[in-house]
C-alpha cells in the first residue's frame, strides 16, 4: 500500500534536480575562472546557503571566501546576460529584432541592418528555440549565436533563412490575462519537407561594420545553430574559420576552411560512408575535431570505433591514425603542440563498464598511449582556461563523486569536494545497482541501472517500471553518479514502491559504430524494446522479488513514444504505460531528427516507426499526457494517436495540460503526481492516497543549467 509518506518522499526526490543542495551537497563543481585560468572559484549549495570556495591549483590550496573575487579582465560591457561578450571584455553582441548590434562602454551600433522576419542574424532554428518556455520564464530571446575571433575584432555568425519552412500552429485556450484563445505560429520542418532552415555564414568586423559572406552554399540547420553547436569555429590565431557540413542524407562529412577577409571557402577533409557520418555519436555534444596551424585531428568511425586521425590542414593528406582499439574517443581535452601529445577522454577501457570515461594521452604520431586517470571510475572533466590542469569529478553510478584538480600527469593538485548524501539517504534512498545483461540476440552485452523500492524486503514481490528513453542521440543511463534525468523519474518511482529499471539497448550511442547503427533506418526500434524485454526476464530470473506480471513503461518525449510503443509491440510484457509528450509519428516530427536516424528519403521507414499506425494493437492500460503549447513535439502527435485508438475502440486515458510546454516546467509536480496515481492504481491495484505534491519553483541555478 503506497502511503502519503511515500508520496512525500517521492516529492522530495522529484524536487532534487530543481533544488540543488537540498538533498545532495558538493556533487557538482562549476569552476569560474579568474587570473587567466590560473585560479578559479566555485559555489556549493548546501540547501540553506551558498558556500564559496577559492582554489589556487599551483599552490594546492582551497579556501572559503565570502564574496566572488573580482575578475582581473574587463567585465562585459553589457548588463544583459543574454549578450555575447568579446574575449577582451570590451564589446558585446546583442540581438535587436532581426539584426545584431554591438555594445561598448555606453555606446552601441548596428552590425547588420538587413535582417527581416524569418531571415535574421544570430538565431537558431525556430523549431528548437523553445518559444513557449522562454515566454513562461520571461526570457525575451536566446543569446545570439556568435563566436568571437581570438583578438576580439570579428564575429562569426550566420543569417538564418526560414522563409520557406513550413508553418505550424498552437492554440492557447486561456492566455494568462484571461483573454480570448491565442494562436502561436512557428517555423517547423517535417521529415521529407522540401525546405529546411538554412544558415548563411558571415563574418562581421566589429569596428568598421564590414560584412564578409561565405562564398559557399548555406548549411542545413534543422536542429541547432552551427555556431552554438560548435560546428563552426575560429582557428587559434584567427586567420581562418573552420566549419563542418553534411548533405541531407548525412552520409558525407566535410571540413571547410573559410577566409574571414575574403569569404573564400576551400575543402580540407571529406569522408563518406554507407550510413550517417558523424563527428560525434552524441548529437548535442561538440564535434570531436581539433584544428591547429598545420594539422587536423579528425574523429572517424571508419574502423568500427570512434578514433582520431591526423591530417595535413593545408593539403588534406592523411598523416596517420592516432588512436586505435576496441574503444572510443569521447572528447578531445587538450593538444600540447610542443610535446606533440593529445589528451582526451575515452570510453571502453574499463572492463566492468564500457561507458565509463577515462582520461588518456597519446603522441600525435600514435605512440606512447597511456591512461592519465588509471582507475575504474568514470571521469567528468572540465579543462582550465589556461589548459594547464583539469577539474575532475570521479564516480560511478553507485559511488559518490570526488572532485579534484589534476595536472596532465594525473596527479591530484588539490581535492575540492566529496559529495554528502546524508539528507538523500534519510529519504529512504539507496544506491542503484549497475547491471549487465545480454541483448535479445543472446550475445551483445547491455548495461543499465536498477533502483530497489524504498523499504525493500526480499520476501516481497514488487511491480516494475521500465523508464524508457530510446533516442539514438543520447544514452538513457550515464556511468557517473546521479546521471542526468535519472533523478527526475526513477528515484521518485522507487520511493513509491516500484522496482525501477533503465537500460541502453542496441541502437544507442557510446559504443561501437555497429552498436549505434542498429537503429539506422529503424527509429521505431531505437534502444531495442526486444532488448528491454530480454533484460527484464534476465533480471527477474535472479531476483524473485521482481514481478514480471506487473510491468509498466514510463517515458517522456522520445521516451513517451517508447512507452506507447512498448505496449503496442510487447503487450505480453508491458501491461501499463505512461507516455508524456510522445513523438508518436516521425513523419510529422523535426526533420533533422527523423532524417538523421531513420533516413532522409525513406517514408516507408517513417511509417514503420509510427505508433499511430499500430494503435489497434493496444491491450493494456495507457495514459497519454501532452502539453497544449508543446512547441518541440506538437500535441498533434498524441491527439493523432488518440484518434486512432478511438477508431479502434480502445480504452485509454488522456490528459491535455492547458498552457503547458514540452517539459511541463511550471506544472511538473501536478503532472508527475497524476502519473504516479495512474501507476499505483493500475500496477499496484490500490487507490493512491490523494496527496498532491506542491508546485516546484524553478530557481536561477536550474535555469542556468538548462540554458548553459
Amino acid at each position: 500500500m503506497t502511503s502519503t509518506q511515500d508520496y512525500q518522499a517521492a516529492e522530495q526526490l522529484l524536487r532534487r534536480p530543481a533544488r540543488p543542495g537540498e538533498l545532495v551537497v558538493g556533487d557538482k563543481v562549476r569552476p569560474q575562472w579568474i587570473d587567466g585560468g590560473t585560479r578559479f572559484w566555485y559555489a556549493v549549495n548546501t540547501g540553506s546557503e551558498h558556500r564559496l570556495v577559492l582554489v589556487d591549483p599551483a599552490a594546492g590550496t582551497r579556501e572559503t571566501i565570502t564574496e566572488p573575487p573580482a575578475p582581473t579582465a574587463p567585465g562585459s560591457p553589457s548588463a544583459n546576460p543574454l549578450d555575447g561578450p568579446s574575449p577582451d571584455g570590451k564589446v558585446a553582441v546583442s540581438r535587436r529584432g532581426h539584426d545584431l548590434w554591438a555594445v561598448s562602454a555606453g555606446s552601441e551600433w548596428a552590425l547588420t541592418t538587413d535582417g527581416e522576419a524569418d531571415y535574421q542574424y544570430g538565431a537558431g532554428p525556430s523549431s528548437t528555440a523553445n518559444p513557449t518556455l522562454l515566454r513562461k520564464l520571461g526570457i525575451p530571446y536566446l543569446p545570439p549565436a556568435v563566436a568571437w575571433s581570438p583578438d576580439s575584432t570579428k564575429v562569426l555568425t550566420h543569417r538564418t533563412d526560414e522563409r520557406n519552412v513550413r508553418l505550424t500552429h498552437l492554440v492557447e485556450a486561456r492566455p494568462d490575462d484571461g483573454s480570448a484563445p491565442a494562436v502561436h505560429t512557428q517555423r517547423f520542418p517535417y521529415a521529407g519537407d522540401e525546405h529546411l532552415p538554412l544558415a548563411e555564414l558571415v563574418v562581421l568586423n566589429v569596428a568598421d561594420g564590414n560584412v564578409v559572406r561565405a562564398q559557399a552554399d548555406p548549411l542545413q540547420t534543422p536542429v541547432m545553430s552551427p555556431v552554438t553547436a560548435q560546428w563552426a569555429w575560429w582557428a587559434p590565431d584567427g586567420s581562418a574559420v573552420y566549419y563542418l557540413s553534411r548533405p541531407r542524407d548525412l552520409r558525407t562529412l566535410t571540413l571547410h576552411r573559410l577566409d574571414p577577409t575574403t569569404g573564400e571557402v576551400t575543402t580540407v577533409i571529406t569522408e563518406s560512408g554507407d550510413t550517417r557520418v558523424e563527428p560525434n555519436q552524441f548529437m548535442t555534444e561538440a564535434p570531436i575535431v581539433h584544428t591547429s596551424a598545420d594539422e587536423v585531428l579528425w574523429y572517424s568511425q571508419r574502423d568500427g570505433w570512434g578514433h582520431l586521425y591526423r591530417y595535413d590542414v593545408h593539403t588534406g593528406e592523411l598523416l596517420g591514425q592516432v588512436t586505435t582499439g576496441e574503444w572510443a574517443v569521447r572528447q578531445i581535452l587538450h593538444v600540447d603542440e610542443t610535446e606533440r601529445v593529445v589528451y582526451f577522454t575515452a570510453s571502453g577501457l574499463v572492463a566492468e563498464d564500457p561507458y565509463r570515461r577515462t582520461v588518456c594521452r597519446v603522441g600525435l604520431d600514435g605512440t606512447g598511449f597511456a591512461k592519465v586517470t588509471d582507475d575504474d571510475l568514470d571521469h567528468v572533466v572540465t579543462v582550465s582556461e589556461n589548459q594547464q590542469y583539469f577539474v575532475d569529478a570521479a564516480s560511478t553510478v553507485e559511488t559518490v563523486p570526488v572532485t579534484s584538480v589534476r595536472d596532465w600527469h594525473g596527479r591530484v593538485l588539490v581535492e575540492l569536494e566529496r559529495a554528502d548524501l546524508g539528507k538523500l539517504v534519510a529519504t529512504g534512498w539507496t544506491a542503484p545497482e549497475r547491471f549487465r545483461v545480454k541483448a535479445a540476440d543472446g550475445e551483445t552485452d547491455l548495461y543499465g541501472v536498477l533502483y530497489r523500492p524504498h523499504g525493500f524486503e526480499s520476501d516481497q514481490r514488487y511491480p516494475i517500471v521500465d523508464t524508457l528513453y530510446p533516442g539514438p542521440q543520447v544514452t538513457r543511463v550515464a556511468p557517473c553518479f546521479d546521471p542526468g534525468g535519472m533523478g527526475l523519474d526513477a528515484e521518485p518511482l522507487a520511493a513509491l514502491g516500484f522496482v525501477v529499471v533503465a537500460l541502453d539497448g542496441r541502437g544507442t550511442p557510446g559504443r561501437s559504430k555497429a552498436f549505434h547503427d542498429a537503429s539506422y533506418g529503424h527509429l521505431g526500434d531505437a534502444g531495442s524494446l526486444d532488448d528491454h524485454v530480454a533484460a527484464l526476464q534476465q533480471l527477474a530470473a535472479t531476483r524473485p522479488w521482481m514481478d514480471l506480471d506487473r510491468v509498466g513503461a514510463f517515458g517522456h518525449s522520445g521516451g513517451g513514444f517508447a512507452a506507447a510503443r512498448a505496449m503496442l509491440d510487447h503487450p505480453a510484457t508491458y501491461k501499463v504505460g505512461v507516455a508524456l509528450s510522445g513523438s508518436h509519428e516521425p513523419h510529422f516530427f523535426n526533420a533533422g531528427f527523423t532524417e538523421a536516424y531513420d533516413g532522409a528519403d525513406d517514408p516507408g521507414a517513417w511509417t514503420r516507426s509510427s505508433n499511430v499506425q499500430r494503435a489497434d494493437r493496444l491491450e493494456g492500460k495507457l495514459l497519454l499526457v501532452h502539453g497544449e503549447l508543446d512547441d518541440q513535439v506538437h500535441p498533434a502527435h498524441t491527439l493523432r494517436l488518440a484518434d486512432r485508438l478511438i477508431a479502434a475502440n480502445k480504452d485509454f486515458e488522456l490528459l491535455v495540460v492547458p498552457g503547458a510546454e514540452h517539459t511541463f516546467i511550471d506544472c511538473l509536480a501536478y503532472v508527475r503526481g497524476r502519473c504516479w496515481d495512474f501507476l499505483v492504481r493500475e500496477l499496484m491495484g490500490t487507490e493512491p492516497p490523494g496527496y498532491r505534491p506542491e508546485p516546484i519553483v524553478i530557481g536561477p541555478e536550474l535555469l542556468a543549467e538548462m540554458f548553459a
